[in-house]
């Protein structure tokens, strides 16, 4: 398992998750850990999506497309 590490949030907010997605994740930090993933893919996808467009765009300045 990977090292963890220690995250101070406000206690309101935790009830809150706690409450809204106890029947979905069985600890706040499987929840967050499941957020925080989500958000860290959906970045590359979308760095992935822009990377890819910049090829494109070099390789029809170069007549291969």
């Amino acid at each position: 398992m990977s090292a963890t590490r220690d995250v101070k949030l406000p206690e309101d907010l935790c009830q809150k998750i706690e409450q809204l997605y106890k029947h979905r994740f069985a600890t706040l930090e499987e929840f967050l850990t499941f957020v925080l993933e989500d958000l860290v893919q959906d970045h590359m996808s979308q760095a992935d999506q822009a990377e890819q467009q910049i090829i494109e765009e070099r390789l029809k300045d170069l007549g291969y497309i």
